[in-house]
């Protein structure tokens, strides 16, 4: 009940003798005497949700506050704040730190004594980090303000030198693409492990038959190697656009600092060699404002996990009882709490939940970006949490793929009896009927009479006599029956991307080269 209808429901009784305005009054002092606890409540939960200690006072001592007359709100510094989640960006900010100050030194801005004190202080930072010993803390918003700070803390008044010549947006611009871009690598890696593991898949199953769909209705027979290596195409493609996107991800905007550039005499060049980018940015307003890297691997990761969508639709309906085609790995499946013979698919059921949560991120990203001014924005702290997001889930999905795979089994004769359920060989009696000189429109309404013939008699077309046959077409002789076979029909498809078992074997030779030369 809200607090209105409670106060309201103790005037019930004497609504009349009470005027309206009267309550109306009474209910906004009851609103304004709970107001300043309301608030107060509202903190103390917004500190509990925080990780950090927010009592301290290192709030009036900002590495930026020289301007300022008073401390920072306590909600506005958890607010405000993205350490909670850009801290992953650690090892980022101390290589680019590193690179800056390597820079810095070539130039003579830094001696090489405090290049080296920089590099040892950084580098003893990193392992304090990396074996969980580093204090974080809120009031120093980021990541970046964090490691400085406790550089200073270090090493005195050379940690402050570190900062010259950049800012906070283009160093935050140059933690975020060697992140993105390390990502990719890792994501391009799985990507081929969960190719492999199809290929393998693909060539086993050669010449398993199984009914190809359209519609989801019995079309035509495939191989379940031919449909392996279907998925197979669809993660080539998300491979190449995974791999086009690291070559836009892969440009330095270290050196821009805020907008505008520096004064001081960069090289910025030697920053991008050193961090492994191909060049640096062109353009200092653009470099730190742009975020089109982070939407472009949103969208690459949003195709990828469409086409994992689709792959766990199938397998969802390949394991259930009414398909019963495949069986997936017991450490791969749960059971349910009240039913004891269930197994159920949820990795591949999650997986295609998943795909709402990343197509999410695409549309979050995209919002994100779409009426900000140049330069750089405070809407760009935003950005982090859906792009971490969206690329663990993106590993996590593809790894679970990559494992789950290898340890399909197929059901070898389920496959090849709904093959035969379906009349997916009509196609080729048509076919046949043209090879015999008879027009294909002719042919096709000859072969629709058979199968409506053959479903009164509740028989697969194979299976009527070539009496029945030949009352809808005086064509048909004795050599029907070898096409009306599965196998016949899917031998018969035998050219590049058909579906017979050696040209499967040939596209598994191919995409192992391929594979091969990444």
């Amino acid at each position: 009940m809200s607090v209105s209808a409670r106060v309201f429901g103790a005037f019930q009784e004497h609504y009349q003798a009470v005027s309206y305005p009267a309550i109306i009054a009474l209910l906004s002092n009851y609103g304004r005497e709970q107001d300043v606890g309301v608030k107060q409540s509202y903190r103390e939960a917004a500190q509990k949700r925080s990780d950090f200690d927010m009592s301290d006072d290192k709030g009036k001592s900002k590495l930026w506050g020289g301007r300022f007359t008073e401390a920072t709100d306590a909600f506005v510094e958890r607010f405000t704040a993205s350490v909670a989640f850009d801290r992953r960006l650690y090892h980022h900010d101390i290589e680019g730190s590193i690179a800056h100050a390597s820079m810095l030194n070539k130039v003579g801005i830094l001696s090489s004594e405090e290049l080296e004190q920089i590099i040892q202080g950084l580098k003893e930072i990193k392992s304090e980090i990396e074996n969980d010993k580093f204090q974080w803390s809120i009031s120093l918003e980021d990541v970046h303000m964090n490691i400085e700070a406790a550089l200073t803390s270090r090493i005195g008044d050379v940690g402050k030198k570190l900062h010259t010549g950049r800012s906070r947006n283009d160093q935050v611009a140059t933690d975020i693409r060697l992140y993105v871009r390390d990502e990719i690598d890792q994501i391009a890696k799985l990507i081929i492990q969960l190719q492999t593991a199809l290929l393998n898949l693909a060539e086993a199953e050669a010449e398993t038959i199984m009914p190809g769909f359209t519609h989801l209705q019995t079309a035509q027979p495939i191989s379940f190697g031919h449909h392996m290596m279907a998925w197979f195409e669809m993660l080539s493609r998300d491979y190449a656009r995974l791999l086009d996107c690291r070559k836009r991800v892969n440009l330095s905007p270290l050196g821009a600092a805020a907008l505008a550039g520096t004064t001081y005499p960069i090289d910025r060049e030697y920053t991008a060699e050193l961090l492994g980018f191909e060049k640096p940015t062109s353009n200092s307003l653009d470099s730190v404002s742009d975020r089109d890297f982070a939407i472009e691997i949103a969208s690459f990761a949003s195709i990828l996990m469409t086409h994992l969508s689709r792959f766990s639709e199938e397998l969802v309906l390949w394991t259930s009882a009414q398909f019963n085609f495949i069986d997936l790995p017991d450490r791969f499946c749960t059971g349910s709490s009240i039913m004891p013979q269930k197994k159920n698919p949820d990795v591949p059921e999650l997986i295609r939940g998943k795909t709402g949560r990343v197509n999410g991120h695409l549309v979050s990203l995209l919002t994100l970006m779409k009426s900000q001014p140049l330069a750089y924005n405070k809407d760009n702290q935003e950005d982090k949490e859906p792009l971490f997001d969206l690329l663990d889930t993106v590993k996590d999905c593809v790894f679970a793929y990559s494992e789950m795979m290898p340890a399909v089994s197929c059901k070898k004769e389920v496959m090849y009896d709904a093959a035969k359920r379906g009349y997916a060989t009509a196609t080729d009696l048509a076919d046949y009927l043209v090879n015999k000189g008879l027009a294909f429109r002719d042919a096709h309404e000859v072969v629709g009479k058979s199968v409506a013939f053959a479903i009164e008699k509740e028989k697969d077309l194979s299976e009527l006599s070539l009496q029945d046959l030949q009352s809808f077409s005086e064509l048909i002789e004795e050599d029907v029956f070898s096409v009306l076979t599965l196998e016949g029909s899917v031998n018969a498809r035998d050219h590049l991307g058909g579906t017979a078992p050696n040209q499967v074997r040939s596209a598994v030779k191919a995409a192992r080269t391929e594979l091969g030369n990444r």
